[in-house]
């Protein structure tokens, strides 16, 4: 049931989506008010993330793999424009998310992205990190079309991992 203020209740049909978005204003709040639930935050997106490539590994067509490395062209493309890169490497991610053919996932990485999207800034803005991003995505691109499930979700875990360290060492250098 949804309730907006001067209308009458309504049904609305539950989507994976709808359901995510209605967590993401409690994330987000949860985000300003608790900043040291960032890294909880970071661990779920790692461990949600490296399953959603072993699973994207063992699913991807040639069609997913094209699509995929279309994605990695645009973000390349990007690089002047650091907002456009950040979306496309939630694109990226989220077509991996997308291959792995669970409909709750995609929903799950925009909601990822959209609790931390303030903090990734700092992360692909580091001298150097833009071209260390698309070189770590083509090694997943790699994994996933070559089906190794095992190889794709290590891409990933250590794509994910040097980002991780590189907000960490990014937020220590920013504190007076």
């Amino acid at each position: 049931v949804e309730i907006s203020h001067g209308e009458r209740a309504r049904v609305v049909t539950p989507t994976a989506s709808l359901l995510i978005e209605q967590i993401a204003g409690g994330a987000r709040h949860l985000l300003r008010i608790q900043p040291e639930m960032l890294e909880h935050l970071k661990q779920a997106r790692t461990f949600l993330e490296t399953g959603m490539a072993r699973m994207a590994a063992e699913k991807a067509t040639p069609e997913d793999v094209r699509i995929l490395q279309t994605l990695l062209e645009k973000q390349r493309a990007a690089l002047p424009n650091i907002d456009q890169f950040i979306k496309q490497d939630m694109l990226f991610h989220r077509e991996i998310a997308r291959i792995s053919g669970n409909p709750i996932f995609p929903a799950i990485i925009d909601a990822l992205f959209g609790w931390a999207s303030e903090h990734y800034q700092s992360i692909v803005r580091a001298p150097g990190v833009e071209q260390l991003t698309l070189s770590e995505h083509q090694k997943i691109i790699d994994a996933i079309a070559a089906h190794d499930v095992v190889k794709a979700e290590k891409m990933l875990s250590d794509h994910l991992n040097r980002a991780n360290e590189q907000y960490r060492t990014a937020s220590v250098e920013q504190k007076p």
